[in-house]
């Protein structure tokens, strides 16, 4: 067990050394990474007629569901990575340590724009949101469908945007790993040993 600020923590959850993500970080990470693409494929898209249809409702509730999972997610992957050391970077040029600031900064903001635009659109729009198992959880905006909808456009273009910007993220790691061959990507993954 590890003492954090009082906090006993097992020692698996922390980081093992200075260069690797511990156990919980970790599935922190891959957990969102699982719940944003299950989303992106869960989506209804379209037009307001055609997202709120009775034939799009089960698919729009797993989405809705996947999206406030994933907020849940974020919102405890933040305070985690709040009250733990994360491992030191491998050493890169200052450009690259700033494009992956910038990234992870970015991929974060997203995380929490993508579901506050989806639930402030649907609410906007005079529409509960769906959370399997529990039920309808109904507006707290008063209507304003015109901003909804202008919402709900956004909530769709920042969807699209974080797969690029993920894609991007994965590329770096995996170039990180290829052909800088340092340990950027083997710090996020599990060890096997």
């Amino acid at each position: 067990m590890y003492a954090a600020e009082g906090i006993l923590m097992p020692t698996s959850s922390m980081p093992t050394s200075n260069s690797r993500y511990g156990a919980v970080a970790q599935l922190f990470h891959w957990a969102t990474v699982l719940l944003v693409g299950a989303a992106y494929l869960l989506s209804p898209g379209g037009q307001e007629q055609r997202i709120y249809s009775a034939a799009m409702e089960t698919t729009r509730a797993w989405h809705e569901s996947m999206g406030l999972i994933l907020f849940a997610l974020v919102l405890l992957r933040v305070l985690w990575r709040l009250s733990t050391v994360t491992p030191e970077p491998a050493p890169m040029p200052a450009w690259m340590r700033t494009a992956a600031a910038a990234a992870h900064w970015g991929l974060y903001a997203l995380l929490f724009a993508i579901p506050g635009t989806a639930i402030a659109g649907a609410w906007l729009e005079a529409h509960p949101l769906t959370v399997l198992g529990i039920g309808d959880i109904g507006p707290m905006l008063a209507p304003a469908h015109d901003f909804g909808t202008s919402l709900a456009y956004i909530h769709t273009i920042l969807g699209n945007l974080i797969l690029w910007l993920a894609g991007a993220h994965a590329a770096a790691a995996l170039f990180h790993h290829y052909v800088l061959r340092d340990g950027t990507l083997r710090s996020m993954l599990p060890s096997w040993r």
